[in-house]
């Protein structure tokens, strides 16, 4: 059973989950926006909006913080220079998710996943 357990599996193992939602953090972070499928989109946005509101507050223990769970000094640096300082007035909610049409192939339900 899965009393108290939050988060999505996705159908993968705890080391490939982490390893997809890591990279999707890195193209959001770097893009601003992203398309995939809404099951990644609902399993991401916890997990930005906890970074973003980190990134609210500039100071080394934040900054060694998100190097330690997002791995790449330059996204970080993004996220406390431009991202962060962004959102400060705002009290929550960074990130919308947009359904989309399925995708064409296999008829997955799509989703947009953007920074308000």
């Amino acid at each position: 059973m899965r009393h108290g357990k939050k988060g999505k599996i996705l159908q993968r193992k705890k080391g490939p989950r982490k390893a997809l939602l890591r990279a999707l953090s890195y193209s959001l972070i770097l893009h601003e926006k992203i398309k995939t499928t809404e099951a990644k989109a609902k399993a991401l946005k916890p997990l930005i909006e906890k970074i973003v509101f980190l990134s609210r507050k500039n100071d080394l223990s934040t900054r060694r913080k998100l190097i330690s769970y997002l791995g790449n000094k330059k996204i970080v640096k993004k996220l406390l220079e431009q991202i962060g300082p962004r959102y400060l007035e705002r009290v929550g909610g960074y990130v919308r998710i947009i359904k989309l049409s399925p995708r064409i192939t296999d008829a997955a339900k799509m989703a947009l996943i953007e920074f308000v």
